[in-house]
């Protein structure tokens, strides 16, 4: 539908690993965006600390942080309601083992090709690896359809840093944390229907972007 790009910040955050044995999850929170409520029992813990987001391209080795802030600029890839799991990652590719790097890698580059026609912006450029695209933006019930963890996974290995959708499918998001490969993050808005190509969201922008440290409390899946 459309490409926009958006700049978001970030503080000494480790770089999501395949599997998140993390204690704690870090997501950005710009004000229009809120985490996403899966159980009546999660609850959340918000802080006036700003704190700016390293993304995956740019960041440190894996298991190292970042001891200064960064800001990035990230592309971000405009979708509607209702992208299923077999449009993330269709179902014939389910075969790939992410624990494999060659097979994790190939996984990242079929992310979204399931999408219908009417997307005439690629996802993924021809004979590239790796999307351009660090957030996806979408509308409702994001991640619907069949469970699968390698939805996420797919995401994550293409170079999306994070989603920020209206609404999430609960199994997509529990497999997001579970994971580790993506941030799902919740717009309180039609954030997709703001985007167009071409946008460009920056600190003085609409909407400005004030970015906190946001930890998530869900017994069964993220632990204090």
């Amino acid at each position: 539908m459309a490409a926009a790009s958006i700049s978001l910040s970030h503080k000494s955050i480790l770089t999501p690993s395949p599997i998140l044995k993390a204690k704690t999850f870090l997501g950005v929170l710009p004000n229009s965006i809120k985490f996403p409520v899966c159980t009546s029992r999660a609850a959340a813990i918000t802080s006036s600390r700003a704190i700016s987001v390293v993304p995956r391209a740019t960041s440190v080795d894996s298991g190292s942080t970042s001891e200064a802030g960064s800001t990035f600029h990230g592309l971000c890839y405009v979708v509607g309601d209702n992208i299923d799991t077999d449009q993330i990652i269709p179902a014939e590719y389910l075969t790939l083992v992410p624990s494999k790097p060659d097979e994790y890698e190939k996984l990242g580059s079929y992310a979204l090709i399931g999408l219908p026609a009417n997307y005439t912006t690629r996802f993924i450029d021809q004979n590239e690896m790796k999307t351009k695209y660090k957030i996806v933006i979408a509308g409702e019930n994001f991640g619907c359809g069949s469970s699968r963890e390698h939805a996420p996974v797919a995401l994550g290995a293409s170079g999306v840093a994070t989603v920020v959708a209206e609404s999430y499918a609960r199994i997509f998001f529990r497999n997001s944390v579970a994971t580790g490969e993506i941030y799902p993050l919740e717009s309180e808005g039609r954030l997709c229907d703001e985007c167009n190509t071409g946008d460009v969201y920056r600190d003085d922008s609409r909407p400005k972007l004030s970015v906190f440290l946001h930890r998530a409390l869900n017994a069964g899946f993220i632990e204090s």
